[in-house]
């Protein structure tokens, strides 16, 4: 998969407005919209644009709390029941099944110390699950998206 200039003038506009109307973003590259959104399906179609994401107004990143859980499963192989209750769970941003010691990498961030705590309470009395150790992010020192 090449990337071409414009690929990239595409890529840096949508990371910086992912809602650009295909009218703006073609006037800013001097492209005629059709040709905008066919580089924008090949974008999309090989996966170097994975998705599209959110900010909420009024939602700082100070307003939100962060926490990692690692996961402690009784059987490692037999996982399935942990996993896609983890997963149906909104605040989970992200769920790695690990090698070593630990099974589950669970990145949490929600509104408040109280959801993180219910969420805790609810995956730790999963049948299967062993033990959880919580961390709660004090502050992040590097921050990128795919």
């Amino acid at each position: 998969m090449k990337l071409d200039a414009i690929d990239h003038q595409i890529l840096d506009e949508l990371t910086a407005d992912a809602r650009i109307p295909l009218a703006t973003l073609a006037t800013r590259l001097g492209l005629s919209r059709q040709s905008v959104r066919q580089r924008i399906d090949r974008l999309e179609g090989q996966k170097v644009i994975s998705g599209y994401t959110i900010r909420r107004a009024g939602h700082s990143s100070a307003d939100t709390v962060r926490a990692v859980m690692l996961v402690y499963r009784k059987d490692r192989m037999r996982g399935a029941d942990v996993t896609s209750v983890i997963a149906k769970i909104p605040e989970v941003v992200d769920c790695a099944i690990l090698s070593g010691e630990i099974d589950l990498m669970v990145r949490l961030e929600a509104d408040s110390h109280e959801r993180i705590n219910q969420i805790w309470s609810q995956i730790s009395t999963l049948p299967g699950v062993q033990n959880i150790n919580t961390c709660f992010v004090l502050s992040a020192l590097v921050q990128r998206s795919n």
